[in-house]
């Protein structure tokens, strides 16, 4: 039985980090450079580390969500703005409050792909958000009414934002870098569901799209909950007619209406030829 979890008979960097705490207090000590490198705040955020925090970012959530067992996901874009049905008069314009309904498909959709979830015991088809309000909460409140886990990729905004309250605690995760949150979105997602949504969600929605499009991720169910918001929003018969996409490109994606109309899609998802 081994007295240590260690797989090197090196000391850690934990021991050396505690050891730096009990040193002499001296010029040389208190001096910036003689602090360990990667204990050191002001070092590691120079500009020159940017490429070192890139992977930080990258490498934490990894490693996190691989010691929980997660290999697949189901991601759930969304509006933060859209409130529950109980709290639509609440809504900033009256299209928000009619929107709210949505809350309600996210939650059950987010319900019963976890159920499925929990027969992998939480390794397969694990709800993924963005970790705030309005949609991302329905998706990890669904989890939640499960039993089950989910996923929250929070990002540090100018406004104060905190996890919605049903994020799994140990898979909250925090970001500074968009680009690499976006990776975590779409590394382990085996379907993207997107509902109505402002800036952030047509961002996500297109750049996903654009990279099943130009073979840079494989096809995978995508869809959009909401036909008349999203025909109304983007004019997509337009873009096949100009030439701007291929008519095939409408094909990348399905819209739906309910969580119901949603797990079905999924359900019967076929990959395309190449």
């Amino acid at each position: 039985m081994k007295d240590e979890p260690r797989s090197h008979p090196f000391r850690d960097s934990v021991e050396d980090i505690a050891a730096t705490k009990r040193i002499p207090d001296t010029p040389q000590t208190r001096a910036p450079a003689y602090r360990l490198a990667f204990a050191d705040r002001d070092f590691m955020t120079r500009d020159e580390l940017r490429p070192v925090r890139l992977q930080l970012e990258l490498l934490k959530p990894q490693l996190i969500m691989d010691e929980r067992g997660i290999e697949s996901t189901i991601v759930m874009f969304g509006g933060a703005r859209i409130p529950a049905p109980e709290h639509r008069d609440t809504a900033r314009t009256k299209t928000l409050a009619d929107l709210s309904h949505y809350y309600d498909e996210a939650r059950r959709f987010a319900r019963i792909m976890t159920e499925r979830s929990l027969e992998t015991y939480g390794r397969e088809g694990v709800i993924c958000t963005g970790g705030g309000p309005g949609v991302m909460e329905a998706g990890n409140r669904g989890a939640d009414e499960a039993g089950g886990q989910s996923i929250g990729l929070n990002i540090v905004l100018p406004h104060e934002q905190a996890p919605n309250a049903y994020v799994t605690p140990d898979l909250s995760f925090n970001f500074h870098y968009f680009a690499i949150r976006k990776m975590h979105f779409l590394m382990r997602a085996k379907a993207v569901c997107v509902f109505p949504g402002g800036f952030g969600t047509l961002d996500e929605m297109f750049e996903s799209l654009t990279l099943i499009q130009t073979g840079r991720m494989k096809p995978i169910p995508f869809l959009l909950f909401g036909r008349d918001w999203w025909e109304r929003v983007v004019n997509w018969s337009l873009l096949a007619e100009a030439g701007v996409i291929s008519p095939e490109d409408l094909s990348l994606f399905a819209m739906v209406e309910t969580a119901e109309e949603a797990v079905s899609v999924i359900d019967g998802w076929v990959v395309p030829d190449k």
